[in-house]
């Protein structure tokens, strides 16, 4: 009969074909996966877990009436073939290319733009209310995982799914993981229904709310309570979302698309929320990625024979340097401690897990709690190195304000990922960072250039008192050819040179000294700065640089609006200073994926850029 998955063409193809081949699609789409994401990079083993849960969702909706909230949308791989883009999997996370994540703009079956955790049930419920308001009957869904069900954000959606007063599905996707494993009370709440005995009918709300059904309703509650395959194992009491008015069901076999499709079916019949608890398993399919989900969360291009290979120690990466570092200064300081949001392996922590576990601390998926609990940490005297991708630390904006700045803390942040990060996408690039950490009195920001400079900038935050961040990118750690040591709010002269001046942030150094040899080719030498300290500004070298300069270029790999660079502006103009400066960095858009190397090059802050901007002013 062919391939089944090739029959999928447009949304809704999927409901044309015959539900006893759903396993034999579920198979395809697996092998279609691993065959796309081996040669693209991506999120593996979430998709692979959420196949049958998908197929199942989409047996019993209509798209794009019905309408799916991906919470994070990492496991979104298999709603994008069931709508229709199989051809464009060739190009996916490349740079003009489909997204990894739902996009409105991409489809009309995507209704909700994600990429960070917890919105799902928000988004869901506000979208749930407008159809109340409109008087409409699409049905809405939202998905979200165990681990983004630890976020405050979801908790507090939940507190207010009960005013709705209509149906409503949420499907919890439990894989008992987020990117690494689960932890804190809400994973041992769902330990405890996962291992439930009270499996034996239907609640008495939900056979009441059944029964209402005109016509079939008293016959559908007799013949869900008589099929033993589906009843057994699934409805569970459940006080605690009970109290919440929301009616739980579960736990469910993810990977059982019959039963799954019956429950969904009776589910959007009943006219308040339910939570569906379906439980999967993350790398469902492929064994490495079952054995090792974290390693296949999000994975760069492997061979399928071999698997992906763990980073090698021989090339470190600046989460590497960092991670190192700071187990070597633990070492000598009892007082230092660990926080991460859900991200041990990501951030480089799991080595100081392993090391100092009773100092190390995952919060899960809870960047504020994060932040605001170091604070606590550090009004008692410990130093909390808190490490957070940069695009979550947005998360915790009022926190950082509020509770460490205000208070003048000496809580650490580590912001990782700091700059592009590429082919994740607009939701991941961590650009807004300088912003809005520059805007806050008392934060001291480092952006450190190479290997050894973060090195020197992690000893030197401790003898800082009071708020400090160290931002620094992904991928290989850059090694200059030298590196001074640190003095608080001043700036490392790399090069000095004549009539222009070159002052770059954090990995920009390395773009910039790229430059550099270009301008040696020319017989050309401008004047080479690494800023370092982004806050305090080093006001005396801009000074220097502008007496004895008459143009000066800032590159940075973040946004212009409210960055370093318009920060050297304001100054100059202040003090009345006579260089003109203009600014390399990001204008106000969002930057989809890529690759980094192309995202510089059309973003105009890659080196032949700053060559180019350079080179004109000093001819």
């Amino acid at each position: 009969m062919g391939k089944i998955l090739e029959k999928i063409n447009k949304p809704n193809d999927v409901r044309r074909i015959n539900k006893k081949y759903y396993k034999k699609l579920a198979e395809e789409i697996r092998e279609f996966l691993l065959e796309h994401v081996s040669q693209t990079g991506g999120h593996l083993a979430s998709n692979l877990g959420a196949v049958e849960l998908t197929i199942a969702l989409h047996a019993v909706l209509k798209f794009p009436r019905d309408q799916i909230v991906w919470d994070v949308g990492h496991q979104a791989y298999t709603h994008k073939l069931l709508t229709g883009r199989r051809k464009d999997f060739d190009n996916m996370r490349k740079l003009d290319g489909m997204s990894g994540f739902p996009k409105r703009h991409e489809s009309d079956c995507d209704s909700f733009d994600t990429g960070h955790s917890s919105t799902s049930i928000s988004a869901a419920l506000g979208m749930a209310t407008a159809r109340k308001l409109s008087g409409g009957h699409e049905k809405i869904v939202a998905v979200i995982g165990d681990g983004a069900l630890t976020g405050g954000m979801a908790l507090e959606a939940l507190n207010n799914v009960s005013q709705l007063h209509k149906n409503f599905v949420i499907i919890l996707n439990d894989n008992n993981m987020s990117i690494s494993e689960n932890v804190g009370g809400m994973s041992n709440y769902l330990n405890k229904l996962r291992v439930g005995e009270r499996y034996n009918e239907f609640k008495e709300d939900v056979e009441h709310s059944l029964s209402k059904i005109p016509h079939v309703g008293n016959s559908l509650v007799k013949k869900v309570k008589n099929t033993k395959d589906y009843v057994k194992g699934i409805f569970v009491d459940s006080n605690w979302f009970d109290d919440l008015g929301i009616t739980y069901i579960g736990p469910v076999d993810g990977h059982n698309m019959k039963e799954m499709v019956k429950i969904f079916e009776a589910a959007f019949k009943i006219d308040h929320p339910i939570l569906i608890h379906v439980k999967t398993i993350k790398g469902k399919g492929y064994e490495p990625a079952e054995e090792n989900p974290s390693l296949y969360h999000g994975v760069g291009c492997f061979d399928l024979n071999f698997g992906a290979q763990p980073s090698s120690d021989k090339v470190l990466s600046y989460t590497d340097v960092f991670s190192k570092t700071l187990v070597k200064m633990a070492a000598k300081d009892k007082k230092i401690v660990a926080i991460t949001a859900a991200m041990p392996d990501g951030t480089g922590l799991t080595r100081f897990q392993n090391k100092y576990p009773d100092r190390f601390f995952d919060v899960g998926i809870a960047e504020e709690h994060a932040v605001t609990f170091a604070a606590g940490l550090a009004s008692k005297g410990y130093k909390p190195y808190v490490s957070i991708y940069s695009s979550f630390y947005q998360r915790a904006y009022d926190q950082i304000l509020h509770d460490v700045c205000i208070q003048n803390l000496p809580v650490r942040l580590i912001i990782d990922r700091a700059g592009l990060v590429g082919q994740d996408g607009e939701t991941h690039q961590g650009v807004f960072d300088i912003s809005f950490l520059s805007a806050m009195p008392n934060m001291t920001i480092i952006a450190p250039k190479d290997m050894n400079d973060l090195i020197k900038a992690m000893h030197f935050a401790d003898s800082v008192d009071g708020p400090l961040a160290i931002r620094f990118g992904r991928g290989t750690a850059y090694v200059a050819d030298s590196c001074e040591d640190y003095e608080y709010g001043k700036s490392e002269l790399i090069e000095s040179g004549k009539k222009a001046a070159i002052i770059a942030v954090g990995g920009m150094v390395e773009e910039a000294a790229k430059a550099m040899e270009l301008f040696k080719e020319e017989q050309l030498t401008p004047t080479f700065v690494n800023a370092r300290f982004l806050a305090p500004m080093d006001r005396e070298m801009i000074r220097t640089l502008a007496a004895e300069h008459d143009y000066i270029l800032v590159v940075e790999e973040g946004m212009k609006q409210g960055g370093y660079g318009q920060t050297v502006q304001a100054f100059i103009e202040e003090e009345k200073l006579n260089a003109y400066t203009e600014v390399l960095a990001i204008d106000n858009q969002f930057v989809e994926h890529g690759t980094v190397p192309e995202l510089r090059k059309r973003l105009g802050i890659d080196a032949q850029s700053i060559y180019e901007k350079v080179k004109e002013r000093m001819l």
